[in-house]
């Protein structure tokens, strides 16, 4: 079960290197609340995650997610929640950038597969 739950993980960091905005908006389920490292609200509906990263993603390609140090913890046989350091990596006004956050994902089993039902970034604090 954490294998699995830690697989989407692994899913989203991929898809988030490679700009595929489709194929990390179908890791999430529909009613995933989310909230970016660039969110001003709550994030509640999958076109607003879509619109998120069609924003985040298109400007600074290239960019690379890397989950480091992280735990994963099952809160049930359907829910695991996993919390680590990250850092994204990319190119910025044709300058390279690394930002290091903390990222909480909470992935739960629906039918039969696994989703992400909240997602959460924050900037590294100084």
């Amino acid at each position: 079960m954490l294998e699995e739950a830690l697989q989407v993980v692994e899913k989203w960091t991929q898809a988030f290197t490679e700009s595929d905005v489709d194929g990390i908006v179908k890791l999430y389920a529909p009613d995933a609340l989310f909230l970016g490292t660039g969110s001003k609200t709550i994030v509640t509906k999958p076109e607003e995650i879509r619109a998120y990263f069609e924003q985040a993603l298109s400007p600074n390609r290239p960019l690379a997610a890397k989950v480091g140090d992280y735990s994963a913890m099952a809160l049930s046989d359907t829910v695991v929640v996993v919390t680590g350091l990250d850092t994204v990596t990319g190119v910025r006004d044709g300058r390279p950038f690394s930002a290091n956050g903390r990222v909480t994902f909470v992935v739960a089993k629906r039918d039969s597969a696994w989703q992400i039902v909240h997602f959460h970034r924050s900037a590294m604090p100084n």
